[in-house]
């Protein structure tokens, strides 16, 4: 089935969501799909309500990010590939968008044409950096059929034609396969273990690759939470029991706020980190300086993008090392190459249950409110960070 069934309405050159100007015949105003009575939100067109159902996420960068990059794209198709305004768009139409995902054309419109992703702004921008395979369609249109629900629930769209899609049938893995058991993380380790350090630049770039994975594994921390954060939130208190422990405050999804135990081996790794950014050892009460700290630069924070690359590439190298080893390894090598940021919250909270009670996995990845101004939780939270101290270590070899 082709996917240019329709020539396009206007523009070579393609605009993001943020300023998208939709054409009045294609803006959803008068769209057949429109409901008929009192919608629930203040949008009367198509971008907007678009707006509308991602104004949810704000306080959530990732999902946003995530969420916004479908809907700009099913939008920008139907002004550019399709001549129809999303609420025009009945169930055959998506069967056709479904085959645009796996293969948009022309190919110069639709996908980067640069080495590197270029941001949003620039002329270079495309809604694509290749065309999606299976997973990735199913992912889209998963997104979209959450938009579509959410647009009759409000009362802007009066039907779904996404829920007449047939679901089809797939394997999906176990939740559990999406960590790196203890062996993949021990090789994992041993590839940050072995990078170069021959110039003070790779001596640089290998620390922060250490600090990074120290912050992840022992922290379980997203990437938006190494990405905004601080130094500073990094703190001490004297415990009921006398014991001086530190602490990580982070501020995390839905802007709540959790403490994580600084077990020794993190603050180590921390004024590790620190000492090869020539900085002093332990950071200050009001210390900004973020989390991870870009090669050049300044003192700016890295961008998501960023930070996902550099734990992309360790995978990838990691595979790489362990295919070098011969063919025995090539499942561990598949594995850990399919890995990303978000795996290594998981290895975390997956390591940390093996030896840890669940409570105490639940407190460190933010999975429930912390309370810490009752003298009861404090001494709660001390049984943690020493749980958390002692049985959950990092494992570096030097």
């Amino acid at each position: 089935m082709s996917s240019l069934t329709v020539a396009p309405t206007v523009l070579a050159h393609l605009e993001p969501l943020d300023g998208l100007v939709l054409p009045v015949h294609l803006s959803g105003e008068r769209g057949r799909n429109r409901a008929q009575g009192l919608p629930q939100v203040a949008a009367n067109d198509d971008r907007s309500a678009v707006l509308a159902w991602l104004a949810r996420y704000k306080d959530s960068p990732a999902t946003l990010a995530s969420y916004r990059k479908e809907a700009e794209r099913l939008l920008l198709w139907c002004v550019h590939q399709y001549g129809k305004a999303l609420s025009d768009l009945t169930h055959e139409d998506f069967l056709v968008y479904e085959s645009f995902l796996e293969d948009p054309q022309p190919v110069d419109r639709w996908v980067m044409q640069v080495a590197q992703k270029a941001p949003r702004s620039s002329p270079h921008w495309r809604p694509f950096a290749k065309p999606l395979d299976r997973q990735s369609q199913r992912q889209a249109l998963s997104i979209l059929n959450s938009l579509f629900n959410w647009l009759v629930q409000a009362g802007y769209l009066a039907g779904n034609p996404l829920a007449l899609r047939r679901r089809k049938s797939v394997a999906r893995p176990a939740k559990t396969s999406r960590f790196l058991p203890h062996e993949h993380w021990a090789q994992v380790r041993a590839t940050i273990e072995s990078l170069p350090t021959g110039t003070p630049r790779l001596a640089l770039q290998a620390a922060r690759y250490r600090w990074l994975f120290s912050l992840l594994y022992i922290g379980g921390l997203r990437i938006s939470e190494v990405c905004n954060n601080s130094m500073g939130d990094f703190y001490w208190r004297r415990g009921a029991d006398g014991h001086e422990r530190w602490w990580l405050e982070i501020r995390g999804k839905g802007d709540k706020t959790r403490a994580i135990p600084a077990t020794d081996e993190l603050v180590s790794e921390l004024m590790r980190y620190r000492n090869a950014r020539n900085l002093a050892l332990l950071p200050r009460e009001g210390d900004t300086l973020p989390l991870l700290l870009p090669l050049i630069g300044g003192c700016r924070p890295m961008g998501r993008s960023g930070v996902h690359e550099l734990i992309k590439d360790i995978f990838r190298k990691t595979a790489a090392r362990l295919r070098n080893l011969g063919t025995d390894h090539e499942a561990a090598a598949a594995h850990v190459e399919q890995a990303s940021a978000h795996w290594m919250r998981h290895t975390a909270g997956t390591h940390q249950s093996d030896n840890m009670d669940l409570k105490a996995v639940r407190d460190n990845l933010g999975h429930a409110n912390i309370a810490t101004t009752s003298i009861y939780l404090h001494t709660e939270d001390d049984t943690r960070h020493d749980q958390t101290s002692n049985a959950h270590k990092l494992g570096w070899s030097v």
